[in-house]
C-alpha cells in the first residue's frame, strides 16, 4: 500500500543537523497518520506515495521546521524573580512580572543581577536533516480516524 491522506504510517526517524550531528532518533517506530498535520509538512510531503521499505532524506530550512530565531522572545528579567534556585537550562511558563502567554522559557544566561529566557524553540533557526524509513502503512480505521486529534508522534516531528 502506497502512503495517501487517511493511512496510518510507521516510520523510524533520524533527525540531524546542517553538520551531519545526530540530534534525536526515534528509540521505536513512530506511527502518524498521513495527511493530518500531525508531522512536518515537507516530510509528509516527501513521504507521499511511498511505501514499506522505502526510505527517504528530507532537508527543512527553519521556516519549514521549528522557524527563525524571534529575537522577540528574548527577555531579561530580574534574577530575583525567578527564586533562589535559578540555573541556565531551567524551563519557566511565561516571563515573570507579564501576563502569562502560555510560552515556555529557557534561561541560557545568568548574571548576578538578570537572567536571559529565551521562549524560541531550540532548534529555532536551524536548518534540518531528517532520514525516514517507512517500516508499515495501512488504512485508517473509521476509530483511528476519530482518534486522530492525538498524534503519537515525538515533539521534534510535530509542527510547533
Amino acid at each position: 500500500m502506497k502512503i495517501a491522506p487517511g493511512c496510518l504510517v510507521t516510520i523510524d526517524v533520524k533527525m540531524y543537523d546542517a553538520q551531519g550531528t545526530l540530534l534525536e532518533a526515534s528509540e521505536a517506530p513512530l506511527v502518524y497518520l498521513h495527511g493530518a498535520g500531525d508531522i512536518f509538512a515537507g516530510i509528509e510531503r516527501a513521504l507521499e506515495g511511498r511505501q514499506a521499505g522505502d526510505s527517504v532524506s528530507v532537508r527543512l530550512q527553519p521556516h519549514e521546521a521549528f522557524g527563525e530565531d524571534d529575537p522577540g522572545l528574548l527577555h531579561l528579567v530580574p534574577r530575583a524573580l525567578l527564586g533562589p534556585y535559578v540555573a541556565v537550562g531551567m524551563r519557566v511558563e511565561g516571563v515573570p512580572g507579564r501576563p502569562n502567554d502560555g510560552r515556555i522559557y529557557t534561561v541560557t544566561e545568568l548574571t548576578d543581577a538578570v537572567a536571559l529566557l529565551d521562549g524560541n524553540h531550540p532548534l529555532a533557526g536551524r536548518a534540518l536533516r531528517f532520514d525516514v524509513t517507512v517500516r508499515a502503512v495501512e488504512a485508517a480505521s473509521a476509530e483511528e480516524l476519530e482518534q486522530a486529534e492525538s498524534p503519537r508522534v515525538p515533539d521534534f516531528l510535530r509542527p510547533g
